[in-house]
């Protein structure tokens, strides 16, 4: 008996060393916590760009608006008198009225395009109404002209232009009291009037008013000086050549004005 409860003791000790140490694992096991992972650092928030004030480098890249330094449109309006020439000055005497008026649309300071409407009294002299036989006239010339235009700055305040191109001329004028024999000869007069027919004066009283339709050129130049309001004043010559039939119309307007521009 003695020996049996010996073992049974022994056996009984080792059963609960086993237990014990079986329990202690399974304990250990449970309070042990899983390591959590090290928080990722937190990355530093990124600077927000200073809206207050433009980049020095966006400002050096913007491109700057390249000043006009002249006027896209210039208006013209002048007065003066006519120079006789050519055919014209054989029966026309010099020194009618001239008025005119003309508008430029500018590409650059130096280059642009210009249409100009001129008209021109056109006097006849009274040797000429002597070979009309008449006792008064009205004479008058239309002009209507489109040319390129040069100018040329010379200083701040004077400047030049020189002009040239193509025209349309219109001359109508209109006898007082002429006593013509219809159907006689013409003289030349007659011929550079207009009306003049198979070598004699039209049968119809129709001869004593004129109009003439013709295509030629015009050139010329003139110098302007800058006042102080910004208009200029500006000096003015022009040739003026209308051709038709045979039949010239020569006007040299000589014009002074004023010439402004926006």
């Amino acid at each position: 008996m003695g020996k049996f409860a010996t073992a049974l003791a022994l056996t009984l000790l080792v059963l609960t060393i086993l237990l014990g140490a079986q329990g202690f694992t399974q304990t250990a096991s449970a309070e042990q916590t899983p390591a959590q992972p090290a928080p990722a650092a937190q990355q530093p928030a990124a600077q927000q760009p200073d809206t207050t004030q433009e980049p020095a480098d966006e400002e050096s890249m913007r491109r700057k608006a390249k000043p006009i330094d002249y006027k896209k449109w210039t208006f013209s309006v002048g007065a003066g008198a006519n120079v006789d020439s050519g055919t014209t000055k054989t029966w026309v005497r010099g020194g009618g009225v001239v008025g005119e008026a003309g508008v430029a649309r500018n590409a650059n300071k130096y280059l642009g395009l210009r249409a100009d409407f001129l008209y021109a009294n056109l006097p006849l002299r009274d040797s000429t109404q002597q070979l009309a036989q008449a006792t008064g006239a009205t004479s008058y010339a239309l002009d209507f002209t489109l040319d390129p235009i040069i100018n040329i700055p010379v200083t701040k305040l004077w400047g030049g232009y020189f002009l040239i191109g193509p025209g349309f001329y219109h001359r109508s004028g209109s006898l007082k009291g002429s006593t013509a024999v219809p159907g006689s000869a013409c003289n030349g007069f007659w011929t550079w009037w207009g009306v003049c027919s198979n070598g004699s004066i039209p049968l119809s009283g129709s001869f004593v008013n004129s109009s003439v339709n013709q295509f030629g050129y015009n050139f010329g130049g003139g110098v302007t000086r800058k006042m102080p309001s910004g208009v200029e004043i500006y000096a003015e010559y022009r040739f003026t050549h209308g051709s038709h039939n045979g039949i010239t119309t020569d006007v040299r307007p000589i014009t002074i004005g004023l010439r402004w521009g926006r």
